[in-house]
């Protein structure tokens, strides 16, 4: 029964993304989602209600100085990503996707929502498009971290979300990306639509260098996933 359950809320999301692509507004379905969920997280399927497991094992071996440090979550969902790092000490924005016309609505369910559970929270909650970051981000995050937003996007606009991710990071800073991969160039069916490897180039190419990488498989699906690390040189002293 609860398999059933996972391939109709699979199957619900593809439709939702259907017909977002075909009104040419590819992050709609977003908006769409948590509208129909009506505060019920099991309508919500990336809301496990925990840090992601690989975010919290990165957390958990690598010596952060997160102290005054700016942290971002892209897609922050029901905040438990980004809880994980305020409680780290590092100052946290985290923005979930929705488009201009509908972000006042979204802001206020993502604000009730997380302020519910968390309602000693430090962290900054905002609603933004992806697409179009806001010019005072650029450069502006210690630590970035994004999880599965950008395979959920389709691959006419994949370019354009890996430079806006990349944009986020500041000299020195960090990128964490978890995500689904590909073996082959060829488009997928999604959603979602997993990164091959020359996307996942598209990084370097601006400016960011690969320093860890871990591939692992969702252990549901049995999916190729990978968790990797990206620093930008620090402009000042070319390390």
């Amino acid at each position: 029964m609860f398999e059933q359950q996972r391939e109709d809320l699979r199957f619900y999301v593809k439709q939702l993304a259907s017909v977002a692509l075909q009104k040419s507004e590819p992050s709609a379905w977003f908006e769409v989602l948590y509208s129909k969920a009506k505060g019920d997280t099991a309508k919500i399927p990336w809301a496990k209600l925990t840090p992601h497991p690989y975010l919290q094992d990165w957390l958990t071996n690598h010596q952060l100085f997160a102290s005054g440090q700016k942290a971002l979550v892209i897609g922050c969902g029901l905040g438990d990503d980004a809880e994980a790092l305020a409680n780290l000490g590092f100052e946290v924005t985290a923005f979930d996707i929705s488009p201009t016309a509908m972000s006042d609505d979204k802001l206020l369910r993502i604000y009730a929502w997380c302020q519910e559970r968390f309602p000693d929270s430090t962290v900054n909650y905002v609603v933004a498009d992806l697409l179009a970051i806001p010019p005072q981000w650029h450069q502006a995050f210690d630590f970035v971290f994004e999880c599965r937003n950008i395979q959920a996007l389709p691959l006419n606009v994949r370019s354009w979300v890996i430079s806006s991710v990349a944009s986020l990071v500041a000299p020195g800073g960090i990128l964490l990306l978890i995500t689904r991969v590909r073996d082959t160039e060829a488009e997928p069916s999604g959603p979602p639509w997993p990164l091959s490897d020359s996307e996942l180039k598209q990084f370097e190419s601006l400016g960011l260098q690969q320093v860890e990488k871990l591939v692992f498989l969702e252990s549901e699906l049995d999916v190729k996933q990978v968790r990797i690390e990206y620093q930008r040189h620090n402009s000042l002293t070319g390390s």
